[in-house]
Order: structure tokens, then C-alpha cells, then sequence
């Protein structure tokens, strides 16, 4: 399988992203769970399956790319909102980066990591290691680059963050992943209680840092990415549950501004296995 991946690295980056398409719709069309988590989701939000279907093939454009982005090519990376990064490592106090499941998540800590992380400011991302042993380690080997270190999802992961936000370093968290049992709260996502990490919001609190929201949009015709950045806008409450549902709110607006690259798929509202009913 490693062998294989590496074939896959140095395919063009639109050759990949047409083999995801493709395997996005046969994952749709296969799995009626999927599909109709998918539709459940969509309604939820509140939008119209034509403004999501794109995320059928986008879902798959997102497993076909990862090994041009573990183990190819750097691939092409343009900015909207960088000066936000620059006026907050200018302040000296550290940076949380919010990242939904929207667009390409991957490129986000890399591109930080090329632009502003080999110096000063390298970026910590929390990473909750493959089970398979030959992915763990293809993984492990390919997020541990210059400027771009990984944390595990364990306390020590966290002592970790927190000491490099001390340090003025960045950290990035995926903030609509379902956390472990006691690590999150029920707040409301799309208008719906869903559980969601108080993990953002406690390494604020503890360490004054600043929180800037981030997303990969996957650029049409392989023309590459584009990272969006900005700001949180209003301080967090805090109140932990007030505080995760202006996360969530925040994280709402982030996929409304391209609702057809977000993971419909996902299963934002299951809870924690020792806390789910069954």
C-alpha cells in the first residue's frame, strides 16, 4: 500500500481530483447510510440539495488528494486574509486556528507552515493517529515537516499546545469533530444540540491566545488552493457552552460561504460512545 501511494504522489494534482469525483458519487450511490446522512444533514442547514451536491464528488476529491499533498509535489497556494496571521503572531500571544470540515483541512497547516511557520511560529496541529500501522506511520512521517508539528489526542497532546501557544507559537484543531466523552458539550450547530470540544475554547481562556478561523477551498480546473483566514470577531463568553455554541456559529458561517465543499457526510451529531443511547 505505501508503494501505491506514491504512485499516487505524482499524478497531477487534476487527474486525482478526477478520480475523487469519481469515487465520491460511487461512495454516494453504494451507502444509503451515507446518502441519507448526507440529505439529513443538508436539510438541517437549511439549504437546498442543489447548493450541496457538489460536495458528493468534493468528498471524494478530498481522500484521491492526500497523497500528492503527504508525499508529492508542493502544489500551488494563494491567500485571502493573511494579514490576519500576520497581526496576531505580531502580538506575541499565540494563535488558534479553527478549521472545519470544509474544503481541503490538510492544506491549511501546510500552507501556514511554508509561509510562516519556519521560524518563530511553527504550528502544532492535533492529530489522532491512523489504526493501521503502515498508515500511522505514512502519516506521522508526512504532517512532521518544517514548521509543522503534530500533537496526539491525549493529555500530553494538550500539555503540548499549550505550552507552544505560551511560547507564541500556533495551534490548529478541528472544531466540529465530535470530541471524547467529557471533553465537549452539547451546543447547537445548524439548530441542532450537537456535542461539540471545549478544547478551542479552554486553550483561550488559559493562555490569552488569539483565534482566527481558517478553510482550504479546493480551486476548480487542479489551479490548486486558495486559504481563507479571519478573524473569531467577537470576544468568546465565558460561559464553556456559550462559548462552544459562538464557536459552532462561527463555524456555520464558514461553511455557508461554500456550502458544496463542506462534509455533508460527517456525523456531526452522534455523541460519544459511553454517552450514546443505543
Amino acid at each position: 500500500m505505501p508503494v501505491f501511494f506514491k504512485f499516487l504522489s505524482a499524478l497531477p494534482l487534476g487527474v486525482l481530483h478526477g478520480l475523487g469525483w469519481v469515487l465520491g458519487w460511487i461512495v454516494w450511490l453504494a451507502s444509503g447510510v451515507y446518502r441519507r446522512r448526507f440529505l439529513a444533514n443538508v436539510q438541517q442547514a437549511g439549504l437546498t440539495l442543489r447548493a450541496c451536491l457538489g460536495a458528493v464528488g468534493q468528498s471524494g476529491q478530498l481522500v484521491a488528494e492526500l497523497p500528492r499533498l503527504w508525499l508529492g509535489r508542493p502544489v500551488a497556494v494563494d491567500w485571502r486574509g493573511a494579514e490576519h496571521v500576520q497581526h496576531a503572531l505580531a502580538e506575541g500571544r499565540g494563535v488558534v486556528f479553527l478549521t472545519p470540515h470544509l474544503g481541503c483541512f490538510e492544506i491549511t497547516a501546510q500552507a501556514y507552515a511554508q509561509r510562516f511557520g519556519q521560524g518563530a511560529h511553527p504550528i502544532t496541529v492535533l492529530f489522532r493517529p491512523p489504526r493501521q500501522s503502515w498508515l500511522r506511520q505514512l502519516v506521522g512521517a508526512a504532517r512532521q515537516r518544517p514548521g509543522l508539528l503534530t500533537a496526539p489526542t491525549t493529555l500530553s497532546g494538550v500539555k503540548q499546545l499549550i505550552k507552544a501557544l505560551r511560547r507564541g507559537e500556533s495551534v490548529g484543531l478541528l472544531p466540529d469533530q465530535v470530541p471524547p466523552q467529557g471533553m465537549g458539550v452539547m451546543a447547537a450547530f445548524f439548530g441542532r444540540d450537537a456535542y461539540t470540544m471545549t478544547l478551542s475554547v479552554r486553550l483561550v481562556q488559559q493562555t490569552g491566545a488569539a483565534m482566527l478561523l481558517a478553510w482550504g477551498e479546493r480551486l476548480g480546473g487542479a489551479r490548486g488552493y486558495r486559504v481563507h483566514v479571519q478573524p473569531m470577531g467577537a470576544a468568546l463568553p465565558a460561559d464553556l457552552t456559550a462559548a462552544a455554541t459562538a464557536v459552532n456559529r462561527a463555524m456555520q458561517d464558514l461553511v455557508l460561504q461554500c456550502p458544496s465543499q463542506y462534509l455533508w457526510g460527517y456525523a456531526r451529531y452522534k455523541l460519544p460512545r459511553e454517552t450514546a443511547h443505543e
